[in-house]
C-alpha cells in the first residue's frame, strides 16, 4: 500500500536511526528547528533589543495562528504560554465561584497536574470538585459524564483524548450539554491536536488548552490557549501581565487596560526560543492536514492493537477505532523493564504505571516499525533480556 506520508520521514533526523514510537510524549524534532533556532540566535546577536519590535513581540500571535487551524479555530483566537498548567490557571483566574454555580467537573483520567490545579482552585474558592470515575481504567461512560453536568456546574475540564488509555471523549456532546446547562467547557487537547481532528468552533467549545510538545512536534515550552471569541471579551483574567496590556510600553499603573485579541490572556515576557522551535512542526501538520494524519493513525493503531491481542497481551486502549486516539498501551509482564530494553535497542517508547508500554506511531512511522516493535517485545519476553535492567526498576520518568 502506497503511503505518501512516509515522504516526510526525511524531515525528522531521529528516524534515520530509531524506531520512534512515542509521539504522544515528545514528538520527533523536525530538522528545520535547528535553522529556526539559529535564526533566533542571529537576530539576538545582530539586532539586540531591536529584535522585540522587529520580530519577537508579534511572534506569540503568529505561532498561535499556526495552531488555530489545527483546532478548527480562526486566526487571532489563540494565545501561547509556557505549559498547560499555567494556561489552565489563566482561564481559571477569569472565573467566579461565588454564585450558584460552584461545581467543577473533571474525570478520573484527567492528567494529574490539571487535577492538582483544579482541586487546589476549588479548595481556595470553596467550590465543589467533582471527579467522574472511569470504566475499567479506559474511559468515562459518556452518559455518566453528561449527567455530572447540571445547573450547579460552573466548569467542565476534560481531556479530549485521555493520556493513559487514548480514550476519546465526545467533546461535541459535552460542549452541547454545557451550553444547555449554562456551564463552561475547558477542553484539554494535548493528546489529540495533530493526530485527531478537532473543531472547537463547530462543537461550541468555550476554551481549549494543549501543547506543541507531543503530536505537534514543537518541543517543550509552547502551549496554546484558545478562547471562544464571543466569550473572550466577557472574561477578565486575574493571572495577567504586561503582554495583555493595550499599551504595554506606556508602563501605566493599574488598573490594566486589557487587549481585545488573544493577547488579552497572555501575561509576562514570552518564551521566545520555544516559539521559534514550535513553528516547523506546526507548519508540517498544516501542510499535511489532520484528516490524512488521522486516517493513517487509525491504520497503524489497528495493527498494534490486533497484534498485541493476538499475542495474548492486555491492551489499555479502546477496541472501537472511533474511540481510540493515537496511542496503544500494551501491558506485558515486567513492562517497565521491557520498555527499558526496547529503548536500549533504539525502539523509542515509554512506560506508564497502570497502562503499560505506550506505543504511539505518527504520520512519519511505517507499518514495518509497528510490526517490528511487537516482535521485539515478544523476543525480549522470551529471552528475559529485560533482566539486566532489574537494578534500575522504577526509575523511568512518568
Amino acid at each position: 500500500m502506497s503511503d505518501r506520508l512516509l515522504a516526510y520521514r526525511e524531515r525528522f533526523p531521529i528516524l534515520a536511526k530509531s524506531a520512534y514510537l512515542i509521539s504522544n510524549s515528545l514528538g520527533a524534532m523536525p530538522a528545520a528547528v535547528a535553522t529556526r533556532m539559529s535564526d533566533y540566535a542571529n537576530i539576538w546577536a545582530t539586532r539586540g533589543v531591536r529584535a522585540w519590535a522587529e520580530e519577537w513581540w508579534t511572534l506569540p500571535g503568529r505561532v498561535g495562528d499556526l495552531v488555530a487551524p489545527l483546532l478548527g479555530a480562526r486566526a487571532g483566537t489563540v494565545s501561547m504560554h509556557a505549559n498547560v498548567t499555567l494556561a489552565t490557571a489563566v482561564f481559571l483566574s477569569c472565573l467566579d465561584a461565588r454564585g450558584a454555580r460552584r461545581r467543577v467537573v473533571t474525570t478520573e483520567l484527567q492528567f494529574p497536574s490539571i487535577q492538582y490545579l483544579l482541586e487546589s482552585w476549588c479548595r481556595e474558592k470553596g467550590a465543589e470538585f467533582v471527579v467522574v470515575a472511569a470504566e475499567g481504567g479506559k474511559g468515562v461512560d459518556p452518559a455518566r459524564l453528561l449527567e455530572a453536568v447540571d445547573d450547579r456546574t460552573l466548569l467542565v475540564s476534560i481531556s479530549h483524548v485521555e493520556f493513559k488509555s487514548a480514550w476519546i471523549n465526545d467533546a461535541a456532546a459535552v460542549a452541547r450539554r454545557c451550553r444547555e446547562r449554562g456551564a463552561l467547557l475547558l477542553l484539554d487537547a494535548f493528546q489529540s491536536a495533530g493526530v485527531v481532528p478537532i473543531d472547537v468552533e463547530a462543537w461550541g467549545v468555550d476554551a481549549c488548552v494543549g501543547g506543541c510538545l507531543k503530536w505537534l512536534c514543537g518541543g517543550p515550552g509552547s502551549v496554546y490557549l484558545y478562547i471562544d471569541p464571543l466569550l473572550a471579551p466577557r472574561l477578565t483574567p486575574a493571572l495577567t501581565g504586561w503582554m495583555a496590556h493595550r499599551a504595554p510600553f506606556a508602563f501605566e499603573p493599574p488598573p490594566t487596560r486589557l487587549r481585545d485579541d488573544a493577547y488579552r490572556f497572555m501575561n509576562g515576557t514570552p518564551q521566545v526560543p520555544c516559539l521559534y522551535a514550535a513553528a516547523p512542526g506546526l507548519e508540517i501538520h498544516n501542510e499535511i492536514g489532520v484528516a490524512a494524519i488521522r486516517e493513517k493513525s487509525m491504520r497503524l493503531t489497528k495493527l498494534l492493537f490486533e497484534g498485541a491481542e493476538e499475542r495474548g497481551w492486555r491492551v489499555h486502549a479502546p477496541a472501537e477505532p472511533a474511540r481510540r486516539g493515537g496511542t496503544v498501551a500494551v501491558d506485558v509482564p515486567e513492562g517497565e523493564l521491557v520498555a527499558k530494553e526496547l529503548l536500549a535497542r533504539d525502539f523509542v517508547v515509554d512506560y506508564r504505571p497502570g497502562a503499560g508500554i505506550r506505543l504511539a506511531p505518527h504520520f512519519y512511522n511505517s507499518e514495518e516499525e509497528c510490526t517490528a516493535v511487537l516482535a521485539e517485545i515478544a523476543g525480549i519476553l522470551r529471552s528475559r533480556a529485560f533482566d539486566r535492567h532489574q537494578s534500575v526498576a522504577g526509575t523511568m520518568p512518568t
